[in-house]
């Protein structure tokens, strides 16, 4: 493992949970502002929530291809393309005069932050080991959730004194910062651990992570209870907004509320499996969904406050899953810790997308819609964790 010679093991594990914010601060800041944006544009609806597709998109397919190419060149220049790409990217987004350009920037913002977000898992497995790893996961993902917690907060707030510009203005900050950080890294990966392939053929390593069934599966298994957030993340707006009829900056803090529930997950995870074996973990967080998605199903319909706490059991599920997920795979990785890393987040982001996509779809209301994703998705999980099972060795 490589000591940091320029970053205290604070600053380092700080470093890292910042990058774990960049989806949420990519995305979560500027929901309280799409409505102006379309208004600004002049655009149709489905013009501006492509703003968020096209970066859900591009973020899952950059990891994919970051991944593989950090194992054969490194983890500090794949982290300093990503983050010069995203900076670029953001101004591009800020000063766009028009919906197809800010589309654009959009795009190559996903390829950056893409990059990123492997590198900050990746540089978890290649610096700690063991029970530290797990406290390092676990403190990672408690602290990254302030990122989905203060991003619509401060969107709400800058609101008030600029237009939705100012939000990418401030991504372009968190880039720049990005950017300088990982300048002050320390390579991670030895030369001698890198892969000595071509740059084609280490590509061909995805294919190798992606035979290894019992790990493909625990992965997906896990990726279907990350699916409803991403589908409630797509439909909130419209939920807190159109049908409870809440100002931007009341939606905004409903959903920080909702996010800072989140903080409880990993800090519940480190106290939960001191006494409970991992198959038991498993099991309590699949009982937790399912009383969730029954609560949003039956009483969520009575009001915001209803809503929120009717969700709130899932935040706390999903962000509990996290660093559960996170430590299982991982220790599952014996090379090429990039490649699975990548592995690991594309399927997670696939997922999130797909659940985004099925929270948009028509239905007659969106909470019933949001109820429905919730049981369907641990139902699924469910089943491949009795597949799981019969392929496990007793």
């Amino acid at each position: 493992m490589t000591r940091q010679q320029r970053l205290s093991p604070k600053i380092f594990i700080a470093f890292i949970t910042f990058m774990n914010m960049f989806p949420p601060l990519s995305t979560d800041m500027y929901l309280p502002a799409l409505p102006e944006m379309g208004e600004h544009f002049s655009a149709e609806s489905y013009l501006t929530a492509m703003t968020l597709t096209i970066f859900f998109f591009m973020f899952s397919v950059s990891m994919i291809l970051f991944g593989p190419l950090s194992d054969k060149y490194g983890r500090k220049p794949i982290l300093i393309a990503g983050s010069a790409i995203y900076t670029v990217a953001s101004v591009i987004c800020a000063v766009s005069f028009d919906i197809y350009i800010l589309i654009i920037g959009r795009f190559f913002q996903g390829v950056g932050a893409g990059a990123v977000i492997t590198i900050s898992t990746v540089l978890i497995k290649d610096s700690f080991s063991g029970r530290l790893m797990s406290k390092i996961l676990a403190i990672t993902q408690a602290l990254s959730v302030i990122g989905p917690m203060t991003a619509p907060l401060i969107g709400g707030f800058l609101l008030r004194f600029t237009s939705w510009r100012g939000s990418f203005f401030l991504l372009t900050f968190f880039g720049l910062v990005t950017l300088a950080m990982s300048l002050l890294l320390t390579e991670t990966l030895k030369k001698e651990e890198r892969y000595e392939g071509n740059i084609f053929k280490s590509l061909t390593l995805l294919w190798e992570v992606g035979k290894q069934k019992i790990f493909m599966l625990t992965l997906i298994m896990f990726a279907f209870l990350s699916a409803p957030f991403m589908a409630y993340l797509s439909v909130s707006s419209f939920i807190y907004i159109e049908d409870f009829g809440l100002t931007a900056q009341e939606y905004s803090c409903f959903f920080a509320v909702n996010a800072a529930a989140s903080v409880a997950g990993p800090m519940l995870y480190m106290r939960l499996k001191k006494f409970m074996s991992n198959a038991r973990l498993l099991y309590f967080c699949f009982a937790v969904g399912a009383a969730s998605g029954i609560l949003v199903l039956t009483v969520a319909h009575f009001g915001a406050q209803f809503f929120l706490l009717a969700f709130l059991p899932f935040t706390v599920t999903g962000s509990t899953v996290r660093p559960f997920a996170m430590e299982v795979l991982l220790n599952r990785v014996t090379q090429n810790a990039g490649t699975a890393s990548s592995m690991i987040n594309f399927v997670q982001t696939l997922f999130g997308s797909v659940g985004m996509m099925l929270g948009s779809l028509p239905w007659s209301n969106f909470i019933d819609g949001l109820g429905i994703i919730i049981l369907s998705s641990v139902g699924l999980a469910i089943l491949l964790r009795v597949g799981l099972n019969l392929l496990l060795p007793k």
